[in-house]
């Protein structure tokens, strides 16, 4: 047998380490086989469209568990074969999911002994903290009682979720003899950080038999009648947990949390109902995602891969929905002070004051086999989570918060001061062998280049990070005035004036009107035109000029592709529309880009920003705004591409349309002055009518009617409880 010969030399291909934080391994059958998931808190399940877990080799099904899988296996079965797919949807904001099927036709030899279509089965399904519980609910239409054998096959691999991103591992734990009783199996695992693992299988009523991997149900059932059997999955650590007694108990908790949850934002509703879906199902991804922890609240970044703690990722979804929920920031700031650096560590890139980047649980993490247990390697995260701060202080007027968190936020501008060159540029060079190669939000190994394709060499000092610092300095200087910090504030103040001089000068690419993506080891500009760019619109460090050429750039056609803009320009070298990080369009980049148009007048260009990913958001399913996707041309095809390996749902993404919203109205709200300001706002002509009711500020609240008008919106205000002024400027 010859090997078949690779379409290039295989010196000449870039080559990348299986199992990095950043590269998944992608099934080619993953995309042809839709999938629907369920999660709370530390859990979720990935099932297929008849609500089975199949085993499969290369596709993450199952039941997952703080970074564990305790199920890969859950299928059902009608007398031994397999029962017809009906229907399969989320019910209840996605807290449930309900799939309908039939009998099959089953006959012994020509003569059909059971027809089609008479017995229906529903199976309900919903998780609560470590729990999945479902109901399965059989209904006889036929004319003749039937003697019935409903099946369920179960097997719990314990395999690490870095195990199904593409890790390979020289040897793991064992899996320990099952015990097996009258309506309750335990599967058991001990990894090699001798932790105990186990999946309780436990069903009702007590099943005919029993066995390590199935449970037979022999059911008679009458015409018209119905039968149900429970069964519940729990996924133990160490000791047991208590659950919830029923299906029905545990839906009814999780849909109190979540829409409990959902009041902290104010309703938004519009005379487009495509966008009110999108909003809707916006909010109801966040409340998918958020969690509690130790006493605080955190929203998870995505499922199925960044099911944990992201700092990133939690500071831009807090900032995305500052206007409307700071209650998100508050959990998010007061999660990452109590996981703040405190030493020199550099396996996992740990510095004193430093920003967490992501907590990781399961076995993987706890030995050391990934160092991503608890990981700092991100060079914008600890910026960011300053920007934050002041910007919950302002949007709360919350001095006590303040107060608090005051020390935690000087040890973070501590660690950006002692990491700042001469010059007041903030770079990055990974420590740990193990750890990211690039740590801006751009990770993927091939991110970050010159305009040949050649890779930069570290430290790289990126665009969109010396604009946070600079915002996080004149933030915090703002903040230290209004506590009588004087001398901190005008330190801070000078080195904000002095990096945005600097920056203005060292990142321009005059022959593009833009900034470049970053400068390199040797400070040599990365002169490519990215995404990067409209980061430092947002954080306010470009000059005006500079500011008005770089939106007009990132509107041209080589970055606004239809569906949104592109991380990177179609014209560059590395553009490819499919890859992660290189031409693809991210909800979240483009949200924070229309933020930095708003932010120097041009609410118009933000409104651009968000007809297209409106006009991607009632093309894709359920509205429901992915990780992100390809940046293929819109005229290519009327719907955007799909990415293969995209978190769905991704709180940055769902978050997105809030800030995009924000920005077009251009709204502000501010505690301190006790107002709300809408600044030349310009909705687009599809989005004619939005009212903004419960709108808090302070104590006090206000219902807001905003109108599209020929040069800029009107807004009326319809309410007001309490100590507010609405001030519109045109």
């Amino acid at each position: 047998m010859t090997t078949p010969t690779p379409p290039y030399p295989a010196e000449t291909l870039e080559r990348i380490r299986v199992g990095e934080h950043y590269y998944l391994l992608a099934s080619a059958l993953a995309p042809r086989r839709p999938q629907v998931l369920l999660n709370h808190q530390d859990s979720f399940a990935i099932f297929d469209l008849a609500g089975d877990v199949p085993l499969t080799t290369d596709e993450p099904y199952g039941l997952f568990h703080c970074g564990t899988r305790f199920l890969h296996r859950f299928e059902l079965r009608l007398n031994g074969g397999f029962p017809v797919l009906l229907s399969t949807t989320p019910i209840d904001h996605g807290n449930a999911l309900v799939t309908y099927l039939a009998n099959a036709d089953e006959r012994v030899g020509d003569e059909v002994t059971l027809q089609r279509d008479t017995l229906a089965i529903e199976r309900r399904k919903t998780i609560l903290a470590h729990t999945l519980y479902e109901h399965v609910r059989l209904h006889h239409y036929g004319q003749v009682p039937l003697q019935v054998r409903l099946t369920i096959l179960f097997g719990a691999d314990f395999a690490d979720i870095f195990e199904l991103r593409g890790a390979t591992r020289a040897q793991r734990g064992s899996l320990t003899p099952p015990t097996v009783e009258a309506d309750c199996v335990r599967l058991g695992y001990r990894g090699l950080d001798n932790v105990a693992r186990e999946t309780w299988c436990t069903f009702s009523p007590t099943p005919t038999s029993l066995t390590a991997s199935s449970a037979d149900f022999h059911l008679t059932v009458a015409p018209g009648e119905e039968v149900t059997v429970e069964v519940r999955i729990a996924c133990i650590v160490a000791t047991p947990k208590t659950s919830l007694p029923t299906f029905h108990a545990a839906l009814a908790h999780v849909h109190h949390e979540r829409s409990t949850w959902e009041e902290q934002f104010p309703r938004v509703s519009s005379t487009n109902e495509n966008f009110n879906a999108w909003f809707s199902r916006s909010l109801h991804d966040l409340a998918v995602l958020y969690t509690t922890s130790d006493n605080s609240t955190y929203v998870y970044a995505g499922i199925p891969w960044f099911a944990t703690v992201f700092g990133r990722d939690g500071l831009i979804t807090a900032l995305e929905t500052m206007a409307f929920a700071p209650g998100i920031a508050a959990g998010v700031l007061r999660t990452l002070a109590r996981l703040q650096g405190q030493q020199l560590n550099a396996e996992r890139d740990e510095e004193p004051g430093k920003i967490l980047h992501e907590l990781r649980h399961g076995e993987m993490a706890a030995t050391g086999e990934i160092p991503f247990g608890r990981y700092y390697g991100s060079i914008d995260a600890t910026p960011l989570f300053l920007v934050l701060f002041a910007e919950y202080a302002d949007r709360t007027g919350d001095l006590q918060f303040i107060e608090e968190f005051w020390p935690a936020a000087l040890a973070a501008m501590r660690w950006i001061d002692a990491t700042s060159d001469e010059e007041g540029y903030v770079s990055y060079v990974r420590r740990s062998p193990h750890g990211l190669i690039n740590q801006g939000w751009k990770d993927s190994h091939d991110a970050i280049f010159h305009a040949d394709g050649t890779l930069a060499e570290p430290p790289i000092a990126l665009a969109e990070v010396q604009s946070y610092v600079y915002a996080a300095k004149r933030g915090m200087a703002r903040l230290a005035r209004r506590l009588e910090r004087f001398v901190e504030a005008a330190t801070w103040d000078g080195h904000a004036t002095r990096l945005r001089e600097q920056f203005n000068r060292d990142f321009w690419i005059s022959e593009e009107g833009t900034f470049g993506l970053a400068l390199d080891g040797n400070r040599q500009l990365c002169r490519v035109v990215t995404s990067n760019a409209g980061h430092c619109l947002f954080g306010g460090i470009a000059d005006h000029g500079k500011a008005e050429a770089t939106m007009s750039r990132l509107t041209h056609e080589d970055m606004l592709c239809g569906w949104g803009v592109r991380t990177l320009s179609a014209k560059e070298r590395r553009y490819n529309p499919m890859s992660y990080h290189n031409g693809s369009v991210w909800p979240h980049d483009n949200a924070l880009i229309a933020a930095g148009c708003a932010r120097y007048g041009a609410a118009y260009h933000a409104a651009q920003i968000l007809t297209a990913l409106f006009d991607a958001s009632h093309t894709l399913e359920g509205h429901r705004m992915p990780e992100l996707f390809c940046g293929f041309p819109r005229q290519m095809h009327h719907t955007p591409v799909p990415y293969p390996v995209a978190c769905k749902p991704q709180a940055w993404a769902a978050a997105s349309v809030f800030l995009l919203l924000q920005a077009t109205l251009n709204l502000t709200v501010n505690a301190w002055e006790h107002s709300v300001t809408v600044n030349r706002a310009d909705l687009p002509p599809w989005l004619r009518q939005l009212e903004i009711r419960g709108l808090m500020v302070g104590d006090a609240r206000v219902d807001l009617g905003i109108s599209r008008g020929r040069r800029s919106a009107t807004v009326e205000v319809l309410e007001r409880h309490g100590e507010v002024e609405v001030i519109v400027r045109k």
